[in-house]
């Protein structure tokens, strides 16, 4: 990296001063690295008369200069100003280029014509230095404060947006089918990489990079695709009413029926199962159905949630919302959720408003139903059409009315319910401070007996009192010394453990299917079972099943392993599932964890004796957790 103020005119007075080139050398110097071969093969010429030796001297004495000049060459492009944000930007001025000029030329004299060549070099290389100098100068203009000073190395955090991202492509993006990107997404073996490919075609043409460093939880953003099939396949309003006919709907748990009339919203969702006769009376009379939990209904919903919620360690749930036209169903509000909001027919009018309070960005609870009265300026006003897709952070206030001319259908897909370093800390600070009057005798000493007469709301004026300060300091260094005690390993797993219990069960595809358990060939055949017993060997080679499928978690002095495999598709209506492991084992389990997507032989397992090895593979196999590289024999009955 260059040093401070330097420009190639300092490195070239510099050289010359070091090596104190004199007239004639600054000649030699002059013709090695302007002259053609041809020149100085008549320079030699007009040498005849001299003798041999001394035309071999200056044979050599040429070839060192131009040895010479070629490192000076490579010193130069190696000391050339380089415009790195960690120093300051010298900007080579007119007034500093003659001054190297005049200290250049103080040299011996030399013939006219050679004054006339160097002169005439060097005008050339005042314009190229001048046109440097303009470049740099328009560069450091633009460069942020962090480049104007060595001192500022570190860029600070990115600012949040003033303005809601918005795609400006006007051509329309295809991209692949659902089906077709779904039949493909079956062939990548790593589920994270499955996750972070479907995410990437639902948000194209944005990239996953661009979006979570500058859109995510930062401001809303508009992708539009002039596309009207992108995302055909996902649901139609024909599935919406196959389920209606097929599928055993409750009013409440599963439908909810709505309307926004003069400002109010209002409920209109009775009880019992919705019946498509109810259900198409409540639409034609301008309310809006709202489908919950739609992936108990739908295997396409079910199988793009399952994949998607690898991508961001927290639950991906999602909501149907169908609207006649003309009407909306929802005051203005603000959830808990990031939001993708993803129209798959019709068109609806979105404003957006930003969040009018700090207490309001990203808020741990949704708001309440805000009157259009208390709504400001939006700062997104526009109509979603089929295939286009809106993403809001949590916090940003919304509302949506369907267009007059024709009825409006989409899936919203929200994620990331209390997953903030808030929610991680109510988890750590029971933890921590279990520990610490465990461990800690200062914990577990009594309060004063007066401390009611001076502590307290009703007391709080009582700011003079020495007794008040003195609490105080006490609760402020049992806080400094319980923050050794906390357990953050140990609060993560409990929020990893609420994650696998929020989680949908993983959708198989063929391949997982058959080097599972699920495919094992037992049945009851000639009046008794056939092919139970399976050939699990030291050979065998295993994995778990998906990246996020367990987690093994400590609790009591037990290690227990939770797991999704047994959830349900409605939203916890299971209790969570786990299956306690032996101490001995645990060492095994850790490795398939960590080791996935790798396969694993299972006499390489760090787990007892073979026999315990194929145990643990047995067990975590009969639970559905592992697949095995290829499908298992059934041993012979």
């Amino acid at each position: 990296m260059a040093a401070r103020g330097v420009s190639a005119f300092s490195v070239y007075h510099s050289l010359a001063a070091q090596n104190e080139l004199s007239g004639q050398d600054g000649e030699c110097i002059r013709e090695a690295r302007g002259s053609s071969p041809g020149v100085v093969e008549t320079a030699e010429k007009k040498t005849d008369g001299h003798s041999k030796k001394t035309s071999q001297e200056q044979q050599k004495h040429i070839l060192h200069l131009s040895k010479r000049s070629r490192v000076i060459k490579r010193k130069r492009k190696y000391l050339k100003v380089r415009l790195e944000p960690s120093v300051d930007i010298h900007i080579v001025t007119d007034a500093e280029m003659l001054q190297k000029t005049n200290e250049c030329t103080k040299k011996e004299s030399v013939s006219p014509r050679a004054k006339r060549i160097v002169n005439g070099r060097r005008g050339c290389k005042l314009k190229k230095m001048k046109s440097k100098s303009r470049k740099a100068a328009a560069l450091s203009s633009n460069l942020p404060a962090s480049c104007s000073t060595a001192k500022k190395t570190t860029s600070s955090k990115a600012s949040v947006p003033t303005k809601p991202f918005q795609s400006k492509d006007s051509r329309p993006w295809t991209g692949p089918s659902l089906s077709v990107l779904l039949r493909d997404l079956r062939h990548i073996q790593n589920s994270k990489e499955r996750s972070a490919k479907l995410f990437e075609w639902l948000i194209a043409p944005v990239t996953s990079k661009k979006f979570f460093n500058d859109i995510w939880e930062k401001t809303p953003a508009l992708i539009r695709r002039h596309n009207n099939n992108y995302y055909k396949g996902l649901f139609s309003s024909e599935d919406f009413d196959r389920i209606l006919r097929e599928d055993h709907v409750n009013f409440g748990a599963n439908l909810d029926v709505t309307s926004y009339f003069d400002g109010e919203k209002e409920t209109h969702t009775p009880t019992g199962r919705a019946l498509p006769v109810v259900v198409w009376d409540f639409y034609k009379n301008g309310c809006s159905l709202r489908l919950l939990n739609p992936q108990a209904f739908s295997g396409t919903v079910w199988n793009i949630l399952s994949i998607l919620q690898e991508s961001f360690g927290s639950m991906v749930g999602a909501n149907i919302y169908l609207t006649p036209p003309g009407n909306q169903g929802f005051a203005p509000h603000f959830d808990d959720i990031e939001a993708f909001v993803i129209q798959l027919e019709g068109k609806k009018s979105w404003r957006v408003y930003d969040p009018r309070s700090n207490e309001e960005i990203l808020p741990s609870i949704s708001s309440r139903n805000f009157r259009q009265q208390e709504m400001g300026t939006p700062i997104m006003d526009t109509v979603l059409e089929a295939g286009d897709m809106l993403y809001f952070p949590r916090g940003f206030t919304h509302q949506a009315t369907c267009t007059a001319d024709v009825h409006s259908l989409h899936i919203t897909i929200s994620t990331y319910q209390r997953n903030s370093w808030g929610d991680l800390l109510h988890k750590l600070f029971p933890g921590a401070l279990d520990l610490a009057i465990e461990d800690d005798v200062e914990f577990r000493e009594g309060l004063p007996r007066d401390y009611l007469d001076y502590m307290g709301v009703q007391n709080s004026e009582r700011e003079d009192d020495p007794r008040r300060e003195s609490f105080n300091k006490k609760i402020y260094n049992l806080m400094r010394k319980l923050l050794k005690y906390a357990p953050i390993d140990a609060a993560v797993d409990q929020k990893a453990k609420d994650f696998i219990h929020d989680c949908l069960p993983p959708v198989l595809t063929k391949e997982e299917l058959a080097c599972t358990v699920y495919s094992a060939p037992a049945r009851w055949k000639d009046g008794g079972p056939r092919n139970v017993v399976l050939q699990i060997r030291g050979s065998t080679r295993i994995r778990m099943l998906r990246s996020n499928i367990a987690r093994l978690c400590g609790e009591n002095g037990s290690i227990l392993l939770y797991y999704t495999i047994e959830n349900s598709r409605d939203y916890h209506k299971e209790n969570e599932k786990c299956i306690e492991i032996d101490p001995e084992l645990a060492d095994g389990v850790e490795l398939l964890l960590c080791s996935y997507p790798q396969y694993i032989k299972v006499d390489s397992l760090p787990a007892g004796n073979l026999d315990d090895k194929i145990s643990l593979a047995a067990a975590l196999y009969e639970k559905g957790l592992l697949m095995t590289e290829y499908p298992l024999l059934p041993k012979r009955d």
